[in-house]
């Protein structure tokens, strides 16, 4: 039941510290036939599906805002893999119109969960963060729903209205990085919060920094993206060096105030082991294995070494001029 934990289990963010999301009504400009809404094909945790997520949106959220979103995720989707069930909630700026999402939202995990009641819905609408916060705070953020207390397990990304803003580029990499989320999720099938927690590494260094760094690399394949996009950006990551405090490992970051550190450092960590191992390595093979496997044995199967041995061949690259650095960048 609701009352014993949160249907919002794992909250994985960039920008705003979010744990919940919320359900709006779909825009009537969107073709929803081929939803996961729509679908009688149920979709297996953990694999490939061809279903579409639903998309939601507050009443205050224009029709070419969706679109972007739609847009990204087909763009994600189509070089990482569709997976699944998933969810999009976006969020504008309106706080009345996020209320009502709010409302929605619950009704649609109540409908959704046999194990969910109407007297589950107060303690839904009274989550920790919900859409209210992120049209006053922005941000996004990737919930994953997946424990004993459910029934029906989903993903859930909620896509906010600023920081960034939806005409910036940003809007566009923030997209990428939570669908990279939904990849590294849907490849660990326990529904033990602690078990999902050591498989996506607890601080923010590994998962953070590689959604960040894929999320950077795909949108630098883009058509029109200039070629020194991705140098440019992999630059400013590397000014976080400057902010480690004496002694301090960035894998020892937690999320807090300076877990920008950990994502600017750990995105780093995820470009330099794609150089060394490959990029398939990192993305399709250590995932694949990473469920059966667990964390340690799937980075040393896939990577030819312990991760404390990679993380220290990384710190002595830290120490190299950043023009040897920049090499590793494509």
């Amino acid at each position: 039941m609701m009352s014993k934990i949160p249907i919002w289990s794992v909250c994985i963010l960039l920008g705003a510290c979010s744990d919940s999301r919320s359900d709006a009504p779909i825009t009537d400009s969107m073709d929803t036939s081929d939803s996961a809404e729509t679908s009688d094909t149920p979709i297996l945790w953990g694999e490939e599906t061809d279903t579409i997520p639903a998309f939601y949106a507050a009443s205050d959220v224009p029709p070419s805002q969706i679109e972007r979103v739609r847009t990204d995720y087909e763009t994600a989707s189509q070089s990482w893999g569709n997976f699944g069930p998933l969810e999009y909630w976006i969020v504008g700026n309106d706080l009345d119109a996020a209320a009502e999402l709010d409302e929605e939202y619950c009704a649609v995990r109540i409908a959704k969960d046999d194990n969910l009641t109407e007297a589950d819905r107060q303690t839904c609408l009274q989550r920790d963060y919900n859409f209210e916060d992120y049209a006053r705070d922005g941000g996004a953020g990737l919930n994953v729903v997946r424990s004993d207390y459910e029934a029906y397990s989903v993903m859930l990304i909620t896509m906010a209205s600023k920081y960034p803003y939806p005409d910036e580029t940003d809007y566009i990499s923030v997209g990428y990085h939570e669908y990279f989320h939904v990849v590294q999720s849907a490849h660990i099938d326990s529904r033990d919060h602690e078990e999902r927690q050591r498989l996506m590494v607890e601080n923010p260094w590994w998962s953070e920094g590689g959604a960040e760094y894929m999320a950077q690399l795909l949108y630098s394949r883009q058509p029109g993206v200039e070629s020194g996009y991705l140098k440019e950006r992999m630059t400013w990551k590397m000014q976080s060096k400057e902010l480690l405090e004496e002694g301090e490992d960035f894998t020892e970051i937690p999320y807090s105030e300076r877990a920008i550190i950990a994502y600017d450092l750990g995105a780093w960590f995820i470009a330099y082991l794609i150089h060394q191992v490959g990029e398939d390595a990192y993305r399709v093979h250590f995932y694949d294995d990473l469920n059966s496997e667990g964390w340690e044995d799937a980075f040393t199967g896939n990577f030819g070494m312990s991760a404390d041995a990679m993380l220290a061949d990384f710190e002595d690259f830290l120490d190299e001029p950043l023009s040897v650095q920049l090499y590793i960048i494509p």
